[in-house]
């Protein structure tokens, strides 16, 4: 499919805050053997692309400098390896960089069709939140039908999706949030129980939720002092993911409970895992999540769009953690 050679894209030169970043003109790239190339319509914000762009999350070596990690669109050319994809199929897809552009690459092992009747809109907001719950809460936490789920940061976009997939798939969910107006819309999004921390101790609370039983999965988005409260609140055999620290990574921890309630702690990045790793999650994904997303049992919750060229007043509302669900950026012209 024909294109132009330059294209539109955001990066930051150097780091610093949201007004740091640029839109510059760069050459639209060519797909490796492996990759597609995508015309992209949609791309979602998300908190490592604040990271980055401050100078503390460079890209993976070979990545792309360009901010952004998940976008949709219409492939408009193939390497010569891909057999999945053709020319003019409307995707989206997890990408380790490239996103906030006109035209991004993305591994064949990385791209989903966009689910039917969903808009790029929608449908860019699914790979990175959906690959990180997918991994964390299922893969590496285990989460089984009828057990608990506790989300730290119930109302972003990771949390609204942990929320929606694990009652999917039949367990009970229990969240932290900064307000009322956050608390309801956890609630809202099918939420068993939620905590506003601001106002309530999640510990007790979560005692009183399961009788001191304690949860049996934990996704953690917070760390600091989180992370002794996970192992009081904890069931036996419980698991803890870790995800983030917007609270620091360096924490005291009584590691008896974590001993004596044979818990497992553990946690995963995302952006530099092979190729191959994250085309085994995303194969999981379509075959057991992207029938309900067809089936329209599952929606993201997008909380405001802003064109490519205001990416700086979505970072600036992504720092300030006032939204609830996903950000995005509409690149469709329109």
């Amino acid at each position: 499919m024909p294109h132009p050679s330059e294209m539109n894209a955001i990066y930051a030169p150097e780091p610093g805050g949201p007004d740091n970043l640029q839109m510059v003109q760069r050459p639209v790239p060519t797909p490796k053997d492996d990759q597609v190339l995508i015309k992209v319509k949609a791309a979602g914000v998300n908190r490592p692309d604040c990271i980055q762009r401050a100078g503390n999350y460079p890209p993976p070596k070979g990545a792309s400098d360009i901010l952004g990690l998940e976008v949709s669109g219409d492939i408009v050319a193939v390497g010569k390896d891909v057999s999945e994809w053709s020319v003019g199929d409307k995707v989206t897809a997890l990408v380790s960089g490239g996103g906030y552009a006109d035209y991004c690459l993305a591994h064949q092992g990385s791209v989903f069709p966009v689910p039917e009747g969903w808009s790029y809109l929608e449908a860019a907001a699914l790979p990175e939140t959906f690959i990180t719950v997918w991994h964390n809460v299922f893969q590496r936490g285990a989460l089984q039908p009828g057990e608990s789920l506790l989300v730290h940061g119930g109302s972003s976009g990771i949390g609204i999706t942990a929320i929606q997939l694990a009652k999917a798939f039949g367990a009970k969910v229990a969240v932290t949030a900064g307000n009322k107006e956050k608390c309801d819309a956890c609630l809202e999004q099918g939420a068993d129980f939620a905590i506003n921390y601001r106002d309530q101790d999640f510990v007790k609370e979560i005692k009183d939720w399961t009788e001191k039983k304690g949860v049996n999965v934990i996704l953690d988005m917070v760390g600091g002092d989180y992370i002794s409260k996970n192992y009081v609140i904890a069931a036996e055999d419980g698991r803890i993911v870790s995800i983030a620290f917007l609270q620091g990574g360096i924490a005291e921890a009584d590691f008896r409970r974590l001993m004596m309630k044979r818990l497992t702690h553990t946690g995963s990045t995302l952006r530099a895992r092979s190729d191959a790793i994250k085309a085994a999650i995303v194969s999981e994904l379509k075959a057991k999540v992207w029938p309900l997303l067809a089936s329209g049992d599952i929606k993201p919750v997008i909380y405001k769009t802003f064109p490519m060229k205001e990416a700086a007043a979505a970072h600036h509302l992504m720092e300030s953690s006032a939204h609830i669900g996903k950000i995005m950026l509409d690149l469709s012209g329109e």
